[in-house]
């Protein structure tokens, strides 16, 4: 009875379009963790370490790389299931000097490497505690799947790997970060220190199209041109490197309030914090120096970060990944949530 009760649960979840559960068990049964989309699109991150999440009325910290909590006594597994014939789309990364890159993007001294993500998963397929060569120009590497290293065949030089499915978009992450082509803006820093967003004039791309570029892979690159200069979009770092200079500008992703409203998808999503008196409530009616729509704006942009505000004569900061509001002063940490229509 049980694994029938099981089986309808995993079909159900298919035909919701989510190919994935995250589970966490003491030792005596498996059970679902809700709202595991926001797990997953951290998991997906490859510069992710990992993400601390509330359970049963405590804190639980899940190590990525390892998929182990903090607890001894509690372990994590994330089950895939997806229709016969398909397999899940993974994504290899290696860390170069500044960023996690994948295999087949140029990496900070502008080679590519001679396999891609695709090539490095056959590989892991036929051997999970393999190793296999490959080069990159005329430098040989070799990668060893037990240790989840990258190693320089000449120098010895070692890198870490990493192996993270890549997000798919489905109803339920849809309506919680309220994608839509034209309801973002994207911007880089200029000179001066002035956020400038692209012009399709300048650069043939605009928010709408970099947008979608993004919805296809979030944690991916994309190419332009603006004059004589190529640059690469790193959507992962959130950063735009001009490929033969190599100068490095912060880029974002913000949310165009009007738009947002006028969403089929709904209205944004509303955060609050709990207070002392065990009551949930909005940023939006409280004396905080940020509104709900604040707070999302930069969730958007790095969902596992965070960002700081003032109330009264107090700071605070919010910690996306924990979901907690912390008093920088008192060290009073309160919790925080993120409600979706």
């Amino acid at each position: 009875m049980e694994n029938a009760d099981e089986m309808n649960h995993w079909q159900e979840t298919a035909v919701n379009g989510k190919h994935y559960e995250w589970q966490l068990s003491n030792g005596h049964l498996w059970l679902p963790i809700d709202n595991d989309h926001l797990i997953e699109t951290h998991y997906c991150q490859p510069g992710a370490k990992g993400i601390t999440i509330n359970f049963k009325h405590m804190k639980v910290f899940i190590d990525f790389d390892e998929l182990l909590t903090q607890h001894v006594d509690l372990k994590v597994q994330r089950l895939s299931f997806l229709p016969q014939g398909q397999t899940e789309d993974i994504g290899w990364y290696f860390r170069d000097d500044q960023l996690w890159r994948e295999f087949g993007s140029q990496s900070s001294n502008m080679q590519s490497s001679s396999i891609s993500s695709g090539d490095v998963e056959r590989q892991f397929t036929l051997n999970p505690r393999g190793s296999f060569n490959f080069t990159v120009g005329s430098s040989s590497y070799s990668l060893d799947f037990s240790t989840m290293t990258q190693t320089n065949c000449v120098t010895g030089l070692r890198r870490n790997l990493r192996r993270r499915p890549k997000f798919t978009f489905n109803a339920e992450s849809r309506s919680s970060s309220q994608l839509t082509d034209g309801g973002y803006r994207w911007e880089f820093m200029g000179d001066e220190g002035i956020w400038t967003e692209y012009k399709a004039h300048v650069c043939a791309f605009d928010s709408a199209a970099l947008e979608r570029q993004y919805q296809l892979n979030p944690q991916g690159q994309h190419t332009l041109k603006i004059r004589k200069f190529s640059y690469t979009l790193d959507f992962s770092s959130m950063s735009q490197v001009n490929d033969t200079i190599g100068t490095r500008r912060a880029m974002r992703r913000t949310a165009d309030s009007g738009s947002q409203q006028d969403s089929r998808l709904g209205t944004s999503p509303r955060w609050q914090f709990q207070d002392i008196d065990g009551m949930w409530k909005d940023y939006s009616n409280s004396k905080s120096s940020i509104s709900s729509q604040d707070i999302e704006r930069q969730y958007q942009q790095t969902p596992s970060g965070s960002m700081k505000f003032t109330a009264n004569r107090f700071s605070y900061e919010l910690n996306f990944s924990a979901m907690t509001q912390k008093n920088m002063s008192t060290t009073t940490t309160r919790s925080v949530r993120r409600l979706t229509q």
